[in-house]
């Protein structure tokens, strides 16, 4: 899957944990208020696609293909003309696989916006006015990890189906060195591989994605589940935590479990009406800026090429 842009750069908006509540309105006043600045910030800093890092239906996902979630909670809440034109590439959740993850790919057949081909997939980004690209991968990371009930640290013990987990781990391995040429590599899930919050630091991911991020020189590793927006730091790698497009948590209950040093931004104040990040890679560099849906300026990090 291919998305090219224009204008001298390839940018996108990146967004977990959105989905509303499962009783009418089926939103939450957080959830209208990030949409309606992420039409802002698509019109105003500009934007190519959308980056949903999962929950995209609290609390249990959906049933079916025309299950009325996807216009209660999707359709009719980011309905600002400047994303109304915006692809939306999609991963799963935690709680999306308490329902039907299936029945969200299956969407993608009925909203000319809705792009979720496959539970793990890679998406070609070609820098315009040069010969660069690149690469995005998406993961899912419940399939990779595990779902369910959670333990004590937020995580399931192991993956339901082992075989599909490694199958999965396989493909990332032969996408990344695939990938070796393209100026940004980045690789999207919705569990933390890092994170300060609540749920903290998935050790499965520390485990299995960390080598493969170091050795490949990932750019970044962007995710949600923890409810805030967050910007660490190790191993070369960036490591964006976007999950506050519909809850705000300001526990820091795991930075003590974090490499010394790492978290270089953490915003997570409960009365915040929401928070985003959009990212803007261009031939010399990749620009992560995070924004509260005040449309205030809460951070940016700028992340060198991986090679010129």
């Amino acid at each position: 899957m291919t998305a090219a842009s224009g204008g001298g750069s390839v940018q996108f908006l990146a967004l977990g944990d959105w989905g509303g509540v499962p009783d009418p309105p089926f939103v939450t006043p957080r959830e209208v208020a990030t949409a309606a600045a992420m039409g802002r910030a698509a019109s105003e800093l500009g934007a190519d696609f959308v980056l949903a890092l999962g929950d995209n239906f609290y609390y249990e996902g959906v049933r079916d293909e025309w299950d009325p979630r996807f216009q209660d909670t999707f359709e009719r809440v980011f309905t600002a003309p400047a994303l109304r034109s915006l692809p939306w590439f999609v991963l799963a959740g935690n709680h999306d696989h308490a329902g039907n993850v299936s029945a969200q790919i299956a969407y993608g057949k009925r909203s000319p916006r809705w792009h979720f081909p496959h539970p793990y997939y890679s998406l070609r980004l070609s820098l315009p006015g040069t010969n660069a690209s690149a690469r995005l991968l998406l993961l899912d990371t419940v399939l990779l990890c595990g779902g369910g009930s959670d333990s004590d640290d937020g995580y399931p013990a192991a993956p339901r189906e082992r075989a599909g987990a490694e199958a999965q781990l396989e493909w990332l391995r032969r996408r990344l060195v695939a990938a070796e040429r393209d100026r940004f590599v980045l690789v999207a899930g919705h569990y933390p591989l890092w994170s300060a919050g609540e749920h903290g630091p998935s050790a499965c991911l520390r485990r299995l994605v960390r080598p493969l991020l170091r050795r490949h020189r990932v750019s970044a590793y962007i995710c949600g589940h923890d409810h805030n927006v967050q910007f660490l730091w190790e191993g070369g790698v960036g490591y964006v935590v976007s999950g506050a497009g519909n809850f705000m948590e300001g526990s820091r209950r795991h930075e003590g479990a974090l490499p010394p040093g790492s978290l270089r931004f953490f915003y997570g104040a409960p009365a915040s009406p929401g928070a985003f990040a959009h990212i803007r890679l261009e031939p010399h560099a990749a620009t992560v800026t995070f924004l509260e849906a005040t449309g205030r300026l809460l951070h940016r990090e700028v992340l060198p090429p991986r090679h010129r």
